[in-house]
């Protein structure tokens, strides 16, 4: 059963004003349009505030002065962030310690913490620690010498090779890679020697993989993704490269061997970056771009090579022209052939 709050209580978790009656309860969240009296719901975007009107919801979260429509609300700087903590506070329930349960493998010389679960068909490797409160799903493979923090998920069939590091509160989506071995081959000749990657992958804390995302072991040392850093599905990190602080990193984006990606940066969805290269602090990079050298900070990027994303603006606007254009330059070359023959 869902707990349920007063609008009172829940302003005063959030940090907001309750405009009507406070002592309202709810039990959970529910859309504009399909919101019953005991759920709470919310205006992110002032596009839609016509619906507040037209909301069966007991209340409403919103930015502060919007139009009430007589509606019981609570208002606060972020609604979208509002959102979020509500539900978490509604529907986010600890997990409960299950210990190692039948059928997980587990080696020797793992240290294991408190309140542990580690679910059957899990593999822990030899000399293993896992933090406390930290869950390990089915199929999850750990191997030797990995170290993973306090309260992690590792989902099913996730993957974390020997000696790579792993922060606390971190989530493994399934079927996520930390520490595959980096594409590396020296040329012999016609062929290609495998060159051994000996480093490690350490995630910093609050860092979030998303589902088949693949992040390559350095080389010689580490490939490293800095505190609260979020990665999308089908990512992919090759070896040496080192993210910033809270990145966001969008669904098949390939980053590179030894790209440096500065703090807050957002890629978009197929960006692809070059090797070797450097992104600056505050950069967003739109989707499908891609970057072949460094980008200054606190800008825009779009297009594919990456130019100023007003400048990207400005040259898509021509794209669709370029037929007609033709035609024109076509039709004044000819007229410029007939004027330099009478000329003649």
């Amino acid at each position: 059963m869902l707990p349920t709050r007063t609008l009172k209580e829940l302003a005063g978790y959030l940090g907001g004003k309750v405009l009507g009656d406070e002592n309202l309860a709810v039990n959970g969240l529910a859309p504009l349009e399909n919101a019953g009296p005991d759920k709470i719901t919310f205006l992110a975007n002032p596009r839609y505030a016509s619906k507040v009107a037209e909301t069966g919801a007991g209340a409403v979260l919103m930015a502060p002065g919007g139009e009430r429509y007589g509606r019981n609300v609570i208002e606060v700087a972020n609604p979208y962030l509002g959102f979020a903590k509500l539900l978490t506070l509604f529907y986010t329930q600890p997990h409960p310690p299950l210990g190692v349960l039948a059928g997980a493998v587990v080696g020797s010389g793992v240290s294991l913490g408190e309140g542990i679960s580690v679910y059957p068909g899990a593999c822990i490797g030899n000399n293993v620690t896992i933090g406390n409160r930290t869950v390990i799903h089915s199929g999850a493979v750990l191997y030797e010498g990995a170290v993973i923090g306090d309260d992690c998920v590792i989902h099913a069939n996730a993957v974390i090779r020997d000696r790579c590091r792993i922060g606390n509160r971190c989530i493994l989506q399934p079927g996520a890679v930390i520490g595959s071995d980096g594409f590396g081959y020296a040329p012999d000749g016609r062929s290609y020697y495998r060159i051994p990657q000996i480093g490690i992958v350490m995630l910093e804390d609050d860092v979030e993989i998303g589902a088949n995302s693949c992040i390559d072991r350095a080389a010689l040392e580490v490939t490293l993704i800095r505190r609260g850093t979020k990665l999308d599905n089908l990512v992919q990190i090759a070896h040496n490269c080192q993210i910033g602080e809270d990145c966001m990193i969008v669904s098949q984006v390939g980053i590179s061997g030894s790209a440096k990606i500065g703090n807050h940066v957002t890629l978009a969805g197929q960006v692809g970056v070059a090797g070797h290269l450097s992104i600056g602090d505050n950069v967003m990079v739109g989707a499908q771009s891609g970057v072949p050298s460094s980008l200054e900070a606190n800008a825009g990027y779009s297009g594919s090579p990456t130019m100023p994303h007003k400048e990207w603006l400005r040259a898509m606007a021509v794209v669709p022209r370029l037929p007609e254009l033709k035609k024109t330059v076509n039709a004044l070359e000819k007229r410029i052939a007939e004027l330099e023959s009478k000329l003649k």
